[in-house]
């Protein structure tokens, strides 16, 4: 027969001490002297007893716990942003819970729900797609934060997002200080972070005096839909392509090279994100680098923060991309 796990009577009864005692010295109560705080850690030790988290939570009515909200596990975006988040929290003594909606609303709303049946101390949503009502009541009951995007204001509620509109500029001012005219901006789809970046874009070949030049591509937010974007950008003779993100101008490039040009010769290819997989260096892309990890850190700060004074007025923090030089940018090709 298995044998029974440990219960705090045991550690109890092999410390000699009462079980109030015993919870007190495993929750790190400062009321406990330090003789029988080891001598009831070392009972534990012995028995092998590990204290029931559920049960705990109820007693003092804390889970410890950040539930946090992706919206796609295989970007490695929110990949990097999760890693922010979580090396925070861990280091404050919480714990994070993880589901994801897959870019479904109503799927996003129930994972939400079971986030707060197991009583999480606040949300993080790692962007998401909720409409306004549903992100509102949320926030009224619960802690929440929302990462990469800031196009919905709630009472109580931060966001954290990158300056979308100024990183664009970024990609468009070096390109046009290597000589480029040309620049086709093909876009992440019909999402905020894809229009804020369509925005920028298009305000910075207007100070450059190229508005007359500007054409933008319907594309999205993967290999595959940056590569149609791309043959479709092809007929407009660009000597240049910013593309919405990084994964999407993969695909670009290699659209490019199926038509026997050359990257950077022919046309220069620059992205946006600034992600950290294998793939990057493979291609060397140049890249407007948002701070990933960096992000996910100030969100859990905020959550923190929030936690401990729920009154706290809405904030609302942007922080700044980087210009990232590789080797998919280079000067326009000159014309015979």
């Amino acid at each position: 027969m298995p044998r029974d796990r440990p219960t705090i009577h045991d550690v109890a009864s092999r410390a000699g001490t009462s079980k109030s005692l015993v919870s007190l010295a495993l929750s790190g109560s400062p009321k406990v002297s330090e003789r029988s705080r080891l001598l009831i850690e070392q009972a534990a030790a012995e028995l092998g007893y590990r204290p029931n988290a559920a049960a705990r939570s109820l007693s003092v009515r804390r889970s410890r716990t950040i539930g946090v909200l992706i919206l796609d596990l295989h970007n490695p975006v929110f990949a990097e942003i999760l890693d922010g988040v979580q090396t925070e929290v861990r280091q404050h003594g919480f714990s994070t819970m993880l589901v994801t909606g897959g870019e479904n609303p109503t799927l996003e709303q129930a994972e939400i729900e079971t986030l707060r049946e197991f009583q999480v101390e606040g949300l993080i949503l790692i962007s998401h797609r909720l409409p306004t009502g549903v992100l509102r009541s949320i926030a009224a009951d619960v802690p929440t934060v929302v990462v990469t995007r800031d196009d919905i204001v709630a009472p109580g509620m931060d966001t954290v997002s990158n300056d979308d509109v100024a990183g664009a500029r970024l990609a468009i001012d070096h390109l046009v200080g290597l000589g480029h005219a040309r620049i086709v901006y093909l876009s992440g789809g019909d999402n905020p972070v894809s229009h804020l970046r369509a925005t920028g874009y298009s305000a910075a070949m207007t100070a450059h005096g190229l508005a007359e030049l500007i054409q933008i591509v319907p594309g999205g937010l993967t290999d595959a839909t940056g590569y149609r974007a791309a043959e479709a950008a092809l007929e407009l003779n660009p000597t240049a392509l910013f593309v919405a993100n990084d994964i999407a101008a993969f695909g670009a490039i290699a659209a490019i090279e199926n038509a026997h040009l050359r990257v950077p010769e022919d046309i220069s290819v620059i992205g946006y994100d600034g992600i950290r997989i294998g793939g990057m260096r493979r291609v060397n892309l140049t890249t407007i680098a948002q701070p990933l990890a960096e992000l996910g850190r100030r969100a859990a700060q905020h959550m923190l923060r929030r936690i401990t004074d729920r009154d706290l007025p809405a904030q609302h923090e942007h922080v700044s991309a980087s210009l990232v030089i590789r080797g998919t940018t280079g000067p326009v090709k000159p014309t015979n």
